[in-house]
């Protein structure tokens, strides 16, 4: 059967470079990219290949029930990779509900599209792209394992984490055949501006202030976006039926002194005197249940699946800001909302 994959959030950050390699790596695969463009989806990010005769866009919510059902009759979607989501923690202490709109009820309902569309369920895959922050916080020691028990801080997380055991009771009750992985932050090209190191890009550039919750010692597990692809493209060919699959960089780093590496490289690329970007960090006031620490064990899909990531973390930096300093018109458009007219420029009339 020839596979025609639906890709959830496929116009966000992880997404679109997930959408990217499966349509030029599987010619043969029919992608369908489902995402209903909320601020954070955005399909410049996809230009390179809107064109392709393998790719298929559609503007659904994963709220919209009739909606979910007519896009899998209409392409015959026989797998799902799930990424659509709310993601951002600050967003979720302020509106939780969007959340569990989103990210739970959301999933659940790709679940029951996916339950009565399939018929043979050997035949199709569920597969849910999940977050180390379902594990809760670390201390000093110790890494997150498939293991580990849930203990959600936020209620990003916690929606994470609901979303998570729907998709192992669909498998368990109905016997939907699934697999879940748990990733740590990415970082790379096409993030929106509000997260961390783009954030610190563009303010940088322009000479606004660097904001670091509390005193920026908060550690995380940093993950390039196009190494994240790639472990996606394994477990979805490669992955055990029920299994979960922790995504992590190997990569541990304080906030601050990541900051402080982009203030570096900042200068250096800038031709900028050293030290001086660093003026502009600003201690702010302490995110409300701000984890300290995560910090992923990677080893099972390194032994199991062959994969690790490719690109070392300075390296993935520069290569990250040179992007982000080339893609001036792409960072002006999401900044000003520009971006927000490109499917109705280019997509409206297909």
């Amino acid at each position: 059967m020839k596979k025609s994959i639906l890709i959830t959030g496929g116009a966000g950050f992880i997404g679109s470079h997930v959408v990217k390699l499966f349509v030029k790596k599987y010619p043969d695969y029919r992608i369908v990219n489902l995402d209903c463009l909320t601020y954070a989806g955005n399909l410049e990010n996809l230009k390179e290949i809107e064109g392709a005769q393998n790719y298929y866009f559609e503007r659904v919510n994963i709220l919209d029930e009739t909606g979910l059902t007519e896009v899998f009759e209409k392409h015959g979607i026989s797998d799902v990779i799930h990424l659509a989501a709310e993601s951002h923690v600050d967003r979720s202490i302020t509106d939780p509900l969007a959340f569990v709109k989103t990210n739970v009820i959301g999933t659940v309902n790709l679940l029951n599209t996916a339950k009565t569309f399939w018929k043979n369920y050997e035949e199709h895959l569920f597969y849910h792209i999940s977050t180390d922050e379902v594990y809760g916080s670390l201390d000093e020691g110790g890494f997150f394992l498939e293991t580990t028990p849930y203990d959600p801080q936020s209620p990003y997380s916690a929606s994470k984490a609901s979303s998570d055991h729907f998709v192992r009771a669909y498998s368990n009750t109905y016997k939907l055949k699934t697999v879940i992985s748990n990733c740590s932050n990415n970082y790379g090209p096409n993030q929106f501006p509000e997260k961390l190191i783009p954030l610190c890009i563009h303010n940088i550039k322009t000479n606004k202030p660097l904001p670091v919750y509390g005193k920026g010692e908060n550690i995380r597990d940093w993950l390039y976006v196009v190494d994240h692809a790639r472990a996606i493209d394994v477990v979805f060919h490669q992955g055990k039926s029920g299994e979960t699959y922790n995504i992590g960089g190997f990569n541990e780093w304080k906030n601050i002194d990541i900051v402080r590496l982009l203030c570096q490289k900042m200068d250096e690329k800038l031709s900028r005197e050293k030290g001086s970007s660093e003026k502009l960090i600003t201690f702010v006031k302490d995110r409300a249940g701000h984890d300290l620490r995560y910090a992923i064990d990677a080893s099972k899909i390194q032994k199991e699946l062959g994969w690790e990531p490719n690109l070392q973390f300075e390296e993935g930096i520069s290569k990250t800001i040179d992007w982000y300093l080339e893609n001036e018109d792409w960072l002006n458009n999401v900044t000003s909302g520009a971006y927000q007219q490109y499917y109705a420029e280019h997509y409206s009339n297909r």
